[in-house]
């Protein structure tokens, strides 16, 4: 039991970027754009958020952390723009573009990287700092595994996830973006512009996954190297496991988070040191190969999801 509260901080901390990127193809999806490319733009987010807080600490301290966040969104909205005019306007294949994404990202950022420092690693002087909130740390059982090491980051991705329940479920704009990812024609018929509709939640998405990466470097990591270990395809994974919906997501990053949790601290467990450390390491994948083969035939993924929408065939 103690062993389990202890692992608990760790794996919230390593579900909060899945959550992220998850949540980012969600908006995607729901509006009928397949987004494979959610380790790409996650890998843009750690880069710019990388370069603007090495260069702003010295200067600002803390506050650069805040301001390395905004800018991996709106970097993530930039890049992302390009598999929405590809997928949107172009009618490409989305998976062909997004995987365009994944493979232009890794290669731009780590040059880019390679020209700033000459290594391509950019390491940042100070992240952010787990914390115990007051009172509620001191709760027996809950207190520890859910309210001690904690991030900033952390409660505001679930304020945005409640943020994204009720603006998916509860508002117009909500039932407008799930009707293009269901019945796009139909939508279109209503009065809804459907390209518009796709463009904002593209847009939507490369926020989240540009701020998925940049929360990855100011947590646990503190070091950019072209790479975010795969992590936005298990988000894509969470988002399947997690049928499409905000709740069900938050269930399959955490079971995925904490897998990787396991695996990670694996060797300072003494519970663990006699299981091959292979099998450790491999036990996050095996998990998701696992969940998704038994949930698959079970998915409903969104009707019009990875169709190129043509209004002249309304």
């Amino acid at each position: 039991m103690n062993t389990l509260i202890s692992i608990f901080p760790y794996a919230i901390g390593f579900t909060i970027p899945l959550l992220t990127a998850a949540l980012g193809g969600l908006y995607s999806e729901r509006s009928g754009v397949v987004n494979i490319a959610l380790e790409g733009l996650m890998v843009i987010g750690s880069f710019v958020s990388a370069v603007i807080i090495h260069d702003l600490y010295p200067y600002l301290g803390s506050t650069s952390l805040w301001i390395g966040l905004l800018g991996a969104m709106i970097a993530g909205i930039a890049f992302s723009m390009l598999h929405a005019v590809a997928s949107i306007n172009l009618k490409a294949n989305q998976v062909i573009s997004g995987t365009a994404i994944n493979m232009i990202a890794g290669a731009l950022t780590v040059f880019l990287a390679r020209t700033i420092t000459g290594s391509g690693n950019i390491h940042i002087q100070m992240g952010f700092i787990p914390t115990d909130i007051p009172l509620l740390s001191k709760i027996p059982i809950i207190g520890p595994m859910f309210f001690t090491k904690t991030y900033a980051t952390t409660w505001v991705m679930l304020a945005v996830l409640i943020i994204s329940y009720f603006l998916l479920y509860k508002t117009p704009f909500g039932l407008r973006l799930r009707a293009c990812g269901e019945h796009p024609q139909t939508a279109d018929a209503a009065g809804v512009n459907v390209y518009t509709m796709r463009y904002i939640a593209v847009g939507i998405s490369g926020a989240l996954a540009g701020l998925a990466g940049a929360i990855i470097l100011v947590t646990y990591s503190s070091e950019f190297n072209g790479n975010v270990a795969g992590l936005g395809f298990l988000a894509l994974a969470a988002l399947i496991f997690g049928q499409w919906k905000p709740l069900g997501i938050l269930g399959s990053t955490f079971f995925f988070g904490f897998a990787a949790t396991i695996a990670n601290v694996s060797q300072v467990v003494p519970e663990f040191k006699n299981i091959p450390g292979f099998i450790l390491k491999a036990f996050p994948y095996v998990v998701t190969l696992a969940a998704l083969m038994i949930f698959s035939k079970s998915s409903q993924a969104p009707r019009a999801a990875g169709e190129p929408y043509d209004q002249g065939k309304r």
